[in-house]
Order: C-alpha cells, then sequence, then structure tokens
C-alpha cells in the first residue's frame, strides 16, 4: 500500500511539474519538428530536433543579457521573430563563418522587453532548409513564455 501511494504521489508531483513548466512555443503541425525542452530558474531552452535526430533550430529565453556580439559584416536576411524585425547573422565562430558547413547557419538575439531576451540558432544543412526554418521562426511568438520566465524570477 505504501508503496502504491509513493507510487502515485510520485506520478501525480511529474504530471505537475510538467503542467507548470513554460511551454516553447507551438510548432505548426507540418513543421516535421518537435521541441526538446530545458528550463531552469533563469533560462528556457527549446531545441527543435528533425525526425533524424538533428537540432535545426534553438530558442533560449532569458531574463540576462546575453552580450553576443552581431557583428554588422555577418549580417544577412532581415525577417521577424515573434513581432519584432531583426536581423539574421552568420555565426562568428574563429574564422569558420566562411566554411561551407557554416553558410547556412544562423543566429540572432531578440530583447522582447526590458530584461526579456531571446537567443535564435539555425542550424540548416542546405540553403533551402534555410529558408524554410527562417520562415519557420517567423511562425513562433515567444511573448507568453518569457512573461512566464520574467515572472518566475
Amino acid at each position: 500500500m505504501k508503496t502504491m501511494i509513493a507510487a502515485f504521489l510520485f506520478l501525480f508531483s511529474a504530471a505537475a511539474w510538467a503542467q507548470t513548466a513554460p511551454p516553447c512555443p507551438t510548432l505548426p503541425a507540418n513543421a516535421g519538428l518537435e521541441w526538446q525542452q530545458r528550463v531552469d530558474a533563469t533560462f528556457i531552452a527549446c531545441k527543435a530536433v528533425a525526425a533524424d535526430g538533428r537540432e535545426v533550430l534553438n530558442v533560449m529565453l532569458t531574463s540576462r543579457d546575453p552580450r553576443i556580439r552581431l557583428e554588422r559584416r555577418l549580417r544577412e536576411e532581415e525577417s521577424a521573430f515573434s513581432g519584432e524585425e531583426i536581423f539574421w547573422y552568420r555565426p562568428d565562430l574563429a574564422g569558420q563563418e566562411t566554411s561551407p558547413a557554416m553558410a547556412s547557419r544562423r543566429i540572432t538575439v531578440v530583447e522582447l522587453d526590458n530584461d526579456r531576451y531571446a537567443q535564435v540558432w539555425i542550424n540548416a544543412n542546405s540553403p533551402e532548409e534555410l529558408g524554410s526554418l527562417i520562415s519557420l521562426a517567423q511562425q513562433l511568438d515567444v511573448r507568453a513564455t518569457s512573461a512566464q520566465l520574467s515572472a518566475g524570477n
């Protein structure tokens, strides 16, 4: 009987945690991606994983300024994310930004409100996949999730 009660309490607490954890933004049904989520006191990390296991899109919501320097010389596409106008940048990884593997990768940082930021990375394998993931990122709305993060601090 004690084992059954302990098992019930464990399942109940796990279910309660799952319901109170801030969700990642909703992915379109036809995206073919699934979120992997990690929640901490100061951030929410959402990794969109393709069917083949590749992490193709990462969104990290934080209440701390990431202070990532995005250089104008690496600026690429103009776009939007969660209602904010943004630019996508090629990542600057100690001179690797010119390698073929880096050609379809992007990063951006968005200030959503005071003390709420989104860092977004795209790890595409081709220019076509890059375009598709930029389009997908434009559809994401992280404001409700980031508000929950700020409220928890």
